[in-house]
């Protein structure tokens, strides 16, 4: 794939209501307390004054001096309201409504058509909100990128790489392309490689890693080799080994989460900077150290053969040289 420079971010966005529900700004809501509320909780009234809003959200709201109390700040969720006061709360989004908003990024796009694009995900980007990131993220950035975006599932992300991974990732922009690109996924018609740091010595050359994946019963944010878990296939290659570590090729043939971290790491041969699953830093990453560097797949509309790499990041290519050469 040649080179595409990114295209202009859209102009003007659809309607945040077509993106995810929620107030885009913040909005003042004033009430009387009516005489069947006389003696209740100041926060359960106002929860019946905006039911769109969780319990707790409302609360915050209250303790971070959102409402005003007959014009005076009140922030006290338990206080216990009388019949005939005037209540005016600042209800501002929550973290959760925000997340689907457009915001204007650099895109850095490997190739780009009408229906999909191939992208170079920079180490440290979010590729789709959750806790703790409902901002920033590369779903954000799609968003501002093309109107239709907001059309599609996940505005068009079909897989993920992992926030500390960096390397090539496809973008469906269609959602003819968003059909085909999941159901070529989940038949393992995408081809996939990604480049490995590892602690220890791998001491074969060529391997096999058949392991069922779920999620870890103790630690709820880890990924673990299941006996009932989900068929999980990682093909590995040994590029390099030297004082104690090992340079890795790995090509995906399914896609679980973390499934690469996860693999690796029950094989003994955790990820450099990956804490998660047992790897220290080391080599100068304090990330994991793992990047995405080969997708080929078959065009899901015009039925064209597509291959991208990607560089390796700076941090990464250093760390690579310590341990493989040039």
């Amino acid at each position: 794939m040649k080179p595409h420079p990114p295209a202009a971010a859209a102009a003007e966005a659809d309607d945040p209501g077509d993106i995810e529900p929620g107030l885009a700004e913040p909005e003042w809501r004033r009430f009387v307390v009516r005489a069947e509320q006389h003696g209740l909780r100041l926060d359960k009234v106002l929860a019946s004054a905006a039911p769109e809003f969780s319990r707790s959200h409302l609360q915050g709201l209250v303790e971070a001096g959102h409402l005003l109390l007959d014009g005076v700040a009140c922030r006290s969720c338990s206080r216990k309201v009388r019949v005939g006061q005037a209540l005016e709360v600042e209800l501002v989004p929550t973290a959760e409504s925000l997340a689907f908003r457009p915001e204007a990024m650099a895109l850095p796009i490997l190739f780009e058509d009408e229906h999909l694009l191939v992208l170079d995900k920079p180490a440290g980007l979010v590729v789709h909100p959750g806790a703790g990131n409902w901002s920033g993220t590369l779903l954000n950035g799609l968003l501002a990128h093309h109107a239709g975006a907001a059309r599609l599932p996940r505005a068009g992300i079909v897989h993920r790489l992992d926030k500390d991974t960096s390397g090539v990732m496809v973008v469906a922009k269609t959602l003819a392309a968003c059909t085909g690109l999941v159901r070529a996924i989940a038949a393992r018609e995408v081809r996939r490689q990604y480049l490995a740091l590892a602690w220890g010595e791998a001491g074969r050359d060529h391997w096999r890693i058949e392991a069922p994946m779920g999620r870890d019963p103790a630690v709820r944010v880890r990924m673990a080799v299941l006996a009932g878990g989900r068929p999980a296939r990682t093909d590995v290659q040994r590029v390099a080994v030297h004082e104690g570590f090992s340079a890795l090729r790995c090509s995906l043939h399914t896609g679980r989460t973390h499934q690469i971290r996860v693999h690796l790491a029950h094989e003994g041969l955790p990820l450099v900077g990956d804490a998660l699953y047992g790897g220290k830093p080391a080599l100068g990453l304090q990330r994991q150290a793992l990047h995405a560097t080969h997708l080929a797949f078959t065009h899901p509309v015009t039925g064209r053969v597509l291959a991208a790499d990607a560089p390796a990041p700076a941090d990464f290519a250093q760390a690579w040289r310590l341990i493989a050469g040039d």
